[in-house]
Order: structure tokens, then C-alpha cells, then sequence
């Protein structure tokens, strides 16, 4: 599985954070969540972004597909 990418962060002047995914907000995290997110994002940025905003690959999604109420899509 590739590695998530295309993630970016900014922090406002309010304290919040803003995630964009290929330039598109993802998510605004305030407060004590964003404070959490800043001290986690210096492991693995693209990692940790991915995780935060839900944007990721389960690992189900051929499974998914050849569920039989997805068969007809």
C-alpha cells in the first residue's frame, strides 16, 4: 500500500489548525485537539495528517467491492 501524501497543515493565528488534502480543506482541529496534532505531526507528517482526518486506506476495500450489495456498482 503507498504512502498517504498530498496533505498539508497551516496554523491560524486563533490557535487552529487547518488540514488541506491536495489543497482542499480536510479538517479544522481547535484547541486541545490541535495542540495534540502539533506535538504528534513532527513524527511522520503525511502519517499522521492521513490518520487525523480519516483519510486513509483501511486495507477492506477489495473486500468491499465483492460484498453482494456492492456488486451492482
Amino acid at each position: 500500500m503507498p504512502a498517504p501524501n498530498g496533505f498539508d497543515y497551516t496554523v491560524r493565528g486563533d490557535g487552529s489548525v487547518l488540514i488541506t488534502h491536495h489543497g482542499r480543506p480536510a479538517t479544522t482541529l481547535r484547541g486541545g485537539r490541535a495542540a495534540e496534532f502539533l506535538a504528534e505531526v513532527e513524527e511522520d507528517e503525511q502519517e499522521v495528517m492521513a490518520r487525523w482526518t480519516g483519510n486513509y486506506r483501511r486495507g477492506n476495500e477489495r473486500q468491499a467491492r465483492d460484498h453482494p450489495r456492492n456488486r451492482g456498482r
